[in-house]
């Protein structure tokens, strides 16, 4: 590869034909990560956004910085056994990628679920890296998780499947190294399993090495709220930006755990109607707007499918199937339920049915050709890795007041999440604007992510 790309790479640099670099960038992922579909997507989404900013700066070429940025620092994988409740040895996998950690220790959760591989803990950390990166804060950018699904599993048994993963997870970590927090499947219960087997094996109070912990050892107010709170601060930004508001208008909503939930609460709170919501399984529509403090009972407390709905709530329809959700009328979608949720096909229909915005909550949940679809028909996007940065800024929030050992109230941390997403949305239209993409939010939060990664990987040297 070293002297082919070299070859390209002067070629570039005279030429300025940044296209032809970036290509070869990509087919090298390809090439070296086979079959890791969800990787090459993401790769490909963020690096052909970043032509403008090659032209201009040529030095990142010369540097090597895109072929640096998408290998990870270091990759693990490991083996998790466990007991099951009926004494039977269980063996699971585990992934931690730490991905770069030019800008401040790796930071990205864990995602416990039968879907989790190497492709998609890759692509997961790779977003976050410049994820993090929008959030102003000093963090890197790392993801990790397991196929263990917790649907099912009694208290016990995902006790004892977290203390075997942290047994083998601990040596890598640390508040100045790694910081986990949760993601799907891994909510409140999991990550307090894994941090007291940290401390256990550790026999230190390290409060930072994991965020997203109860209030009772550590945690942040606000910090469950904050991906769907920050999801909205930043499309209310987007749509007051274009002369458009929450007030009024029909919202679909994907998903139901925590980023669904508040979202919908946040837009509702905003003047919206949430008519739809969703979980694996199928979807409900309430035309009357969906019962949040319902739904919370249903998917938080009593951990049921969302279907239980419709027999509580007069008036409520359930359907089979959770892609069928986006062909409900709307005004403004939110994905927030996981990767590839709307395809073209389900992009097409919400131009069809009048959408005017989608605001991504879950990573990636539209694929790249939805993306350019919605752009094409001149639908605002607010892109995940600026929209659902809520979570990991609070996260980070939550690192700050370990470290000071002390407490803010719930309304301090909101403010100060609010002021985040507002800066992000700033800058990224402001770097969508530089580099000749107006109003392309995608572009913009890509390239003011890179710019600061690239510049601090430039000032530490070939590593």
């Amino acid at each position: 590869m070293g002297y082919e790309i070299n070859q390209v790479i002067e070629s570039a640099i005279a030429g300025k034909n940044a296209k032809d670099i970036i290509e070869k960038v990509i087919d090298d992922v390809k090439a070296r990560n086979k079959g890791e579909e969800e990787f090459h997507q993401t790769v490909e989404e963020v690096l052909r956004s970043l032509e403008p900013v090659l032209v201009k700066h040529p030095e990142y070429i010369k540097e090597s910085i895109l072929n640096r940025i998408v290998e990870p620092e270091r990759q693990v994988m490991f083996r998790v056994p466990w007991v099951d409740d009926n004494g039977d040895v269980q063996v699971n996998r585990g992934f931690r990628v730490q991905f770069n950690s030019a800008i401040g220790p790796y930071k990205g959760g864990l995602r416990f679920h039968p879907s989790v591989n190497l492709s998609i803990i890759k692509f997961l950390g790779f977003e976050q890296i410049f994820k993090n990166s929008l959030t102003s804060l000093p963090i890197g950018g790392g993801k990790g998780g397991s196929d263990f699904d917790p649907k099912g599993k009694s208290d016990r048994e995902i006790m004892r499947f977290c203390q075997s993963f942290m047994t083998e997870l601990y040596r890598h970590i640390g508040q100045d190294v790694d910081v986990p927090a949760g993601d799907i499947g891994v909510g409140a219960r999991e990550i307090g399993y894994l941090f007291g087997q940290y401390k256990r094996i550790r026999n230190a109070y390290e409060g930072g090495v994991l965020t997203g912990k109860g209030l009772t050892y550590g945690g942040s107010l606000a910090r469950k709220e904050a991906t769907g709170f920050g999801l909205i601060y930043f499309t209310n930004e987007m749509l007051n930006y274009h002369k458009h508001s929450f007030e009024g208008k029909r919202v679909v909503v994907s998903g139901s755990g925590n980023v669904a939930i508040y979202a919908a609460e946040k837009a509702t709170s905003f003047g919206a109607t949430v008519i739809a919501m969703c979980d694996s399984a199928g979807y409900i529509v309430d035309e009357n707007g969906v019962d949040l403090e319902l739904v919370k009972q249903i998917k938080e407390v009593e951990r049921k499918r969302i279907k239980e709905y419709v027999a509580r709530k007069e008036g409520a329809q359930y359907f089979e199937g959770q892609k069928g959700i986006w062909s409900v009328k709307c005004d403004v979608a939110l994905p927030c339920a996981t990767q590839n949720d709307i395809s073209i096909e389900e992009a097409k229909l919400l131009v069809e049915n009048g959408v005017i915005a989608v605001g991504e909550g879950a990573n990636m949940p539209c694929t790249n050709e939805a993306v350019d679809y919605f752009l094409e028909k001149g639908i605002l996007v607010a892109p995940a890795k600026a929209a659902n940065a809520g979570g990991v800024a609070t996260s980070a929030l939550e690192m700050s007041q370990n470290s000071m050992r002390l407490s803010w109230t719930f309304e301090e941390v909101e403010e100060k999440l609010k002021g985040i997403m507002v800066n992000i949305f700033a800058i990224s239209k402001d770097a969508a604007e530089e580099y000749g993409n107006e109003g392309n939010y995608v572009v913009g939060a890509n390239i003011a992510g890179f710019l600061k990664v690239a510049d601090a990987m430039m000032s530490q040297g070939i590593i």
